[in-house]
């Protein structure tokens, strides 16, 4: 399974992708800014996408609703702003910073239902 991760400091995208990993993810995929995360969703269809808000270029949020306008996948915003989520969609699946590696998996397990219903 792929998963992109839409985060602009590497080190937690490192900590994201660890968890994924022992969630099955096998494929990773890397984006610091909305723009290269729209690219990398495009080419690489990923399965799961965790994104933060704040990013070098453009938000998480926009990058996610251009993602998800052609095509529905799992989203988790990892993200030290979760109110900003929140406005934008209420109904997003929010995990906050700092996270531990439990409610990162509880994210990903909502988000994952709730793209399947």
């Amino acid at each position: 399974m792929r998963a992109l991760i839409i985060e602009q400091d590497m080190w937690i995208g490192l900590m994201i992708e660890a968890v994924l990993r022992d969630l099955g993810y096998t494929h990773f995929d890397f984006a610091a800014s909305s723009e290269a995360a729209v690219a990398y969703a495009k080419a690489r269809c990923p399965d799961l996408i965790t994104s933060d808000v704040r990013l070098d270029s453009g938000t998480g949020v926009e990058a996610v609703q251009a993602i998800c306008s052609t095509r529905l996948v799992p989203v988790v915003f990892v993200t030290a702003t979760p109110w900003e989520v929140r406005e934008a969609d209420a109904r997003a699946v929010v995990v906050a910073k700092p996270f531990g590696e439990e409610s990162l998996a509880a994210g990903v397990a909502r988000a994952t239902v709730a793209r399947e219903a």
